[in-house]
């Protein structure tokens, strides 16, 4: 975090852009990013790691904004509309990775991230071939022209920023997307009431000893699905806020890196592999951003290429998972070295 903080500080006045220009980026970004980071929550406390599978909630998202347009439902209720639609396909989708995911106990991270390949395969059979042919599409402005198929880009003018601007706030020349806030709050007040219920208790016991977690009679398999299914819920309902502010869906693409993202951001804010709070959510998110604001234009001004800060930013993002995924597998075979070496000695002094 505190490397993230020093690089980004050091390029905020070497891009010379406004204060005013910076703050109103981070408002926008913090809106529509926050609840993609939230839904990695839930499965780092159940002892999951980070959920690189949440690219099947995103999925689930792009296809109800998808029905969406194509039902031309305007503004809000569209979004609803497309959250009735995603939050079934999630459901779904979570159960079934969570399904997975607990016959790879130990390895949940490159499971759900080779899962996420698995799935994008099998999303993109449905939106290329199904969609027109098998599924019924009426709109013609987004199926390819052979008659079926989705196309490469869907503009989503019917609801593009319409939760952005549903309870308008100016500020002088800064916007801030109220209703959005509101949104990440309650989902905050959720996490805060759901770590207090005996489920989300039980998931701390299960993510901090699932041998101990099953003598105590809690269903460790049950509640590890339990906490995809939700992380994979909130996933579909965060891209869908996410693409309504973009205002544009790039079919194919839009929810591959998403994953990463959102993990990049928590764990820039401090979490570990093992452990997340809601502070760490929005420290990250805000320090990655702002580094993916300045970073960009600090290049072009000392290197006359943008491309420059661009490939500094990626590597950045990327180094920091790999760096929290090798602190995470160090410090786990230390304990478990640890733990041999303490049984070792209780043995010694039992045969004294």
């Amino acid at each position: 975090m505190f490397i993230f903080l020093l690089i980004t500080m050091a390029a905020v006045p070497i891009s010379r852009l406004p204060i005013t220009a910076i703050l109103q980026e981070i408002l926008t970004r913090m809106g529509r990013n926050c609840f993609l980071v939230f839904s990695l929550i839930l499965p780092i406390m159940a002892g999951m790691g980070i959920n690189f599978g949440m690219v099947l909630g995103a999925m689930a998202g792009q296809i109800g904004l998808i029905f969406a347009v194509d039902w031309n439902i305007v503004g809000t209720p569209g979004l609803i509309f497309a959250s009735l639609i995603a939050v079934p396909i999630a459901s779904l989708l979570g159960w079934l990775a969570g399904e997975i995911l607990n016959r790879a106990r130990g390895r949940e991270m490159v499971t759900g991230y080779v899962l996420g390949f698995f799935m994008d395969g099998f999303y993109q059979f449905v939106v290329l071939y199904l969609m027109g042919s098998v599924i019924p599409i009426h709109s013609l402005n987004i199926v390819l022209s052979r008659g079926y198929g989705i196309r490469n880009t869907v503009t989503l003018d019917s609801v593009r920023q319409s939760l952005d601007f549903l309870i308008p706030l100016r500020i002088g020349i800064i916007t801030v997307p109220v209703m959005n806030y509101l949104i990440i709050g309650i989902l905050c007040l959720f996490i805060i009431w759901f770590r207090r219920t005996k489920l989300g208790q039980d998931m701390r016991a299960v993510g901090q000893n699932q041998a101990v977690a099953h003598s105590a009679g809690i269903p460790v398999d049950r509640t590890r699905i339990i906490a995809i299914i939700i992380s994979t819920i909130l996933a579909s309902l965060g891209q869908i806020i996410f693409l309504q502010n973009m205002g544009n869906i790039a079919t194919y693409n839009a929810h591959r890196q998403t994953g990463f993202f959102a993990a990049a951001a928590i764990l820039v804010g401090g979490a570990s592999v093992s452990k997340a709070s809601i502070a760490n959510v929005f420290i990250g998110t805000i320090i990655l951003h702002l580094m993916y604001i300045v970073v960009p234009r600090a290049g072009t001004n000392l290197f006359g290429s943008a491309q420059i800060g661009e490939y500094f930013r990626d590597a950045f993002s990327y180094a920091v998972i790999a760096l929290a995924l090798v602190i995470h597998a160090w410090r786990k075979r230390a304990a478990a070295e640890a733990a041999r070496s303490e049984l070792r000695r209780n043995k010694s002094e039992a045969n004294r």
